[in-house]
This record gives C-alpha cells, sequence and structure tokens, in this order.
C-alpha cells in the first residue's frame, strides 16, 4: 500500500506513537470506550498498547483538516481453507473495523474513511474479502456497515462478554470484492 490514502476531504495513514494524545481524547469518551474492544484505563497503558507493534501494523488514523478525528483497524488475515488449498487461502481477506470522534459526527467522514479503506483493500491490496463486526446494540457501527453494501452474515446470541459484565448480541458483516464493484 502507498500511505497516504487520500479522499476529498481525508487524509488516512499508519498510526504512530506520536498519536497516542489525539487517539486517547476520543477513545477514553463512554461513547466511544463502551464499544471498542481494547480501552486502557489509564492513558500510560493507552500509550503503551499503542506502541505494540502488531497494533502499530494494523492501525491508521484519519485526519480531517489536519485533525485526528479518528481511527481504522486493519488485519490482512487468511481465509479458512483445508490443508490442501491453505496455501492459495493465505492473506486474502480484512478485517476491519473503526472508532471516531462523536464531536465529527454526522458529517459522513467515517463513511468516506471506511470506504476509502473497504476500496484500497479491494483495489490497491488486491483482496477477496472484508468483514466486520460489532455488538448488535452499537446501532452506529452496523448502519455504516449496511451503508457500505456489507451483508449482515451472523446474530450471535449473547456471546461476547461486555467490560459491563453483561454478555451481549453480536453481528458480523463481509463483502466480497465483486460484490465491491456492482
Amino acid at each position: 500500500m502507498s500511505w497516504p490514502l487520500r479522499t476529498d476531504r481525508l487524509s488516512i495513514r499508519p498510526v504512530t506513537v506520536d498519536d497516542a494524545d489525539a487517539l486517547w481524547r476520543y477513545r477514553q469518551l463512554p461513547e466511544v470506550y463502551d464499544w471498542i474492544t481494547t480501552a486502557p484505563e489509564y492513558h500510560e497503558a493507552f500509550v503503551a498498547y499503542l506502541a505494540d507493534p502488531v497494533r502499530l501494523e494494523r492501525t491508521l488514523v484519519v485526519e480531517h483538516e489536519g485533525v485526528v478525528v479518528g481511527d481504522l483497524y486493519l488485519h490482512v488475515e487468511d481465509a479458512w481453507a483445508q490443508a490442501e488449498v491453505r496455501a492459495q487461502a493465505a492473506g486474502v481477506q480484512a478485517e476491519i473495523g473503526w472508532a471516531f470522534d462523536p464531536a465529527y459526527g454526522g458529517r459522513g467522514l467515517a463513511t468516506e474513511a471506511v470506504t476509502a479503506l473497504v476500496t484500497a483493500c479491494f483495489g490497491a491490496m488486491g483482496l477477496r474479502r472484508v468483514i466486520a463486526n460489532c455488538y448488535a446494540s452499537n446501532t452506529p457501527s452496523w448502519r455504516l456497515m449496511e451503508r457500505l453494501g456489507m451483508r449482515r452474515e451472523s446474530h450471535s446470541v449473547a456471546d461476547a462478554l461486555h467490560r459491563s459484565g453483561q454478555w451481549l448480541d453480536g453481528y458480523s458483516y463481509a463483502l466480497l470484492a465483486e460484490e465491491w464493484q456492482r
């Protein structure tokens, strides 16, 4: 991939540890914190989390007018395959995710950013499938998936333990390259 990705209003680039303060600003807000997979409680712990080489490899920053407004998750992975054809399934799909500053909500920035990411997945990266997951009660997230044309492939019942201590339902969405091209 060639970075940054650019849209009419956004620039998308790999995260650096220097972005920690900007991401922390919105990731610790309750309306974001409630839905993200990993949410260190303290700033220092967040900086250490972000500095992990795996996290640096899988996180992208979304900037609007020079301000960090969100971040994206991109994990290229192998598809499930039988042993005899496993090599052909290597690195052909990606799991994506996102977190955005609510102060910038309602402007279509998340849709624009995730659209650019999916376009890169199916274009420059040559992937065949993109997946995304969320808690069923995270309505803004699954609505974004549906706006992109992703298909709800599963609704799991009480399968995900939330940090609140409650078992919540989950949704899984996916999209194939040929569906995106249409």
